[in-house]
């Protein structure tokens, strides 16, 4: 695991953690892992000064959405970020409440240049997830009920230059295609809010310093098709 323990450095994680319902297993219902794939490939593929999760006041939290579900995004390593949001009400809300990445990078970020396998993979990134200690999120105040736990299938990300990788890798990552990549997480599928406002809170730590604190201040806009 050597390998895979320098390529800990360009994992990307944004915080939250508890375990699943019983009854789900680590996988996660199929409709979650397709997106928290479909997630990882939306945040991996933005420049990073447009990038969703770099962003401290909400003003790209429109930069590649599209179809029917809205992403929303924690923040780079934890830390403290509120943001302001406009979304459309006929859309889902998916986001990570904790989620890790891992992904396969030979001869780059600190990686050799032998492949990581699925397992290595999985193996580097699961500690994070599973030394959470503290973790909720609250819409409107409530406290979300049922996330859920996922670990994903293999999927492969394109990634542009300029990049979210370059900062923690410490290096210019260059722009292609790198798999096979995993993630782990819990993650939350809300049904299309009302219109009007509303507060999204995600709160996460652990014991190694890790913490998060991200506040969506979300305008819920109707749609009108007539």
């Amino acid at each position: 695991m050597k390998n895979s323990a320098r390529n800990l450095a360009a994992m990307i994680v944004l915080g939250f953690g508890v375990m699943a319902p019983t009854g789900t297993g680590p996988a996660g219902p199929r409709p979650y892992r397709d997106l928290s794939i479909e997630w990882w490939q939306w945040a991996t593929s933005i420049p990073s000064p447009v990038n969703p999760l770099e962003d401290t006041t909400g003003e790209d939290c429109m930069v590649g959405q599209r179809g029917d579900v809205w992403f929303l995004a924690g923040a780079v390593f934890g830390g403290t970020v509120t943001r302001s949001c406009t979304v459309p009400e006929d859309r889902k809300i998916f986001f990570p409440i904790v989620n890790i990445l891992g992904w396969n990078s030979p001869n780059v970020c600190g990686q050799g240049a032998a492949n990581l396998s699925v397992r290595e993979l999985f193996e580097g990134i699961h500690p994070f997830i599973e030394g959470i200690t503290d973790a909720y999120a609250t819409v409107d105040g409530a406290k979300v009920r049922h996330p859920r736990h996922v670990r994903s299938d293999a999927f492969a990300i394109t990634v542009p230059e300029d990049n979210l990788f370059d900062a923690p890798c410490g290096e210019d990552v260059p722009a292609g295609i790198y798999s096979p990549s995993v993630d782990e997480g819990i993650y939350v599928l809300l049904p299309s809010l009302s219109p009007g406002r509303h507060t999204i809170f995600i709160h996460a730590e652990n014991s190694s310093g890790f913490e998060l604190n991200v506040t969506y201040n979300l305008t819920v806009e109707p749609v009108l098709l007539d």
